[in-house]
């Protein structure tokens, strides 16, 4: 019976890893799941039978059951089930080992210990959950996002303290009378020093992701201001050029009405009436900032022939300084942007409402399908997911920065799919001289 318990926590431990560690999902299959778990526990009967806990049955159950169990291509999860037995054999050792210290080395000595196993799973399970909650799950990082050198680096790094300590292990283990309990102690504490090594470790490998995940959301946010500048350079350029031929157009409308061509003179006029007319902004808000990013959108918008419209004024500035309000509404635009585009009648619905206490900005736009909104944050549909993602939880961190609130909802208007996302912001946030 202790194989097959020894079995499933071992089998609970690979689920936990692989779905927390590296979010893979279970099959839908049902069929699937079963036959994962039959391996399992069929692979423990096989023990109970010859009474032998053979590693080649082992491995065999191991693989099979994570092939079985996860959704994902074959030879990432075969390899990823056999770099996991020898990580978490690993760290099943040092556990054991602790295990032995304490009962062995100088509280209990000469203890048998028939149940060793069990308790230092329990152990490595500990560890495994405690690098979870305080580093994964803290910096919404996992095993899949550290890079390949870092992984090599914890299975290289455990090898080397399995060997050394294995061998320290028999030397204490055969002379723990003369030594007695403080060496065990030392020892026992050495190897709380290595797992504290793996935590620093992935600790480091952590810190490079966030490093690289800041800098490439500085360098979309400079490219985001870097298009907005294009944009604004270029209306200028045009405006003054304009400007620098408006006296040859002055010269022409003098001739044309010196010959009483007044009909010739009217259509000059509108020709010229029009090419001004492009230069103005067409989207006036109240905040000059907000016009400049909704105008660039609008433009960005029409070259995509994408229906984009904007609702409602301010009476005066939204209070948000320039790299906020380029990141919170630089994102929503560009995500809708994105989306809208994709879909066969594309729009986007910009609406902004004042009320005397809160500034409201609703940003709708059609989508392929109606989504499923989870509470929280929507995870990036992009191949490319390392690199993209980030936007919603930049919006999320700007919003929060001004103490606001905002709600993501997917809806079927007029028989079209529409995704909506909707900011809050307290004009309380906003300073005193922005709010006339």
């Amino acid at each position: 019976m202790i194989y097959i318990i020894d079995n499933i926590l071992n089998y609970f431990i690979y689920l936990f890893i692989i779905h927390y560690g590296f979010r893979l999902n279970p099959r839908k299959s049902r069929l699937l799941i079963g036959a994962s778990v039959l391996a399992m526990l069929s692979a423990g009967a096989c023990n109970i039978y010859f009474d032998t806990n053979s590693p080649f049955v082992y491995i065999v159950w191991s693989v099979l059951s994570i092939c079985l169990f996860f959704e994902d291509r074959l030879w990432h999860l075969c390899a990823l089930s056999a770099a996991l037995m020898y990580f978490t054999g690993i760290i099943d050792t040092f556990s054991v080992m602790l295990i032995q210290i304490v009962l062995i080395g100088g509280g209990l000595g000469g203890t048998d210990i028939t149940w060793w196993m069990e308790p230092a799973y329990l152990l490595s399970f500990l560890v495994y959950l405690l690098v979870y909650l305080r580093l994964f799950r803290k910096n919404d990082i996992y095993l899949c996002d550290i890079k390949f050198k870092y992984k090599s680096a914890l299975l290289v790094q455990g090898s080397i303290f399995q060997m050394f300590y294995n061998f320290v292990f028999i030397f204490f283990d055969e002379n723990h009378a003369v030594y007695n309990l403080d060496a065990y102690v030392v020892f026992g504490i050495s190897i709380v020093g290595v797992i504290y090594s793996i935590f620093l470790t992935l600790g480091l490998a952590i810190k490079n992701i966030l490093s690289d995940r800041q800098n490439r959301e500085l360098q979309s946010l400079m490219y985001m201001q870097k298009q907005q500048y294009d944009y604004q350079l270029q209306q200028s350029i045009a405006v003054r050029s304009f400007k620098h031929d408006l006296i040859n157009h002055v010269g022409v409308l003098r001739e044309l009405a010196n010959q009483n061509k007044t009909e010739e003179v009217k259509e000059y006029i509108d020709t010229i009436w029009n090419i001004q007319d492009g230069f103005d902004l067409k989207i006036h808000t109240g905040d000059g900032l907000l016009d400049v990013i909704l105008n660039y959108y609008l433009y960005l918008s029409e070259k995509e022939n994408i229906d984009f419209a904007v609702t409602g004024k301010l009476t005066g500035k939204t209070g948000f300084e320039m790299f906020d309000i380029t990141t919170l509404m630089g994102n929503v635009l560009q995500n809708a942007l994105e989306a809208a585009v994709q879909t066969a009648s594309p729009k986007i619905r910009v609406e902004i409402i004042e009320h005397k206490k809160e500034i409201f900005i609703v940003v709708g736009n059609s989508v392929s399908e109606e989504m499923n909104i989870p509470k929280g944050f929507r995870g990036t549909s992009k191949a490319d997911k390392p690199n993209h993602g980030y936007g919603l939880k930049n919006i999320a961190a700007t919003v929060q920065k001004y103490h606001g609130e905002y709600y993501m909802e997917s809806m079927v208007e007029n028989g079209e799919a529409m995704f909506k996302i909707g900011i809050a912001i307290p004009k309380d946030m906003i300073p005193e001289e922005d709010r006339v």
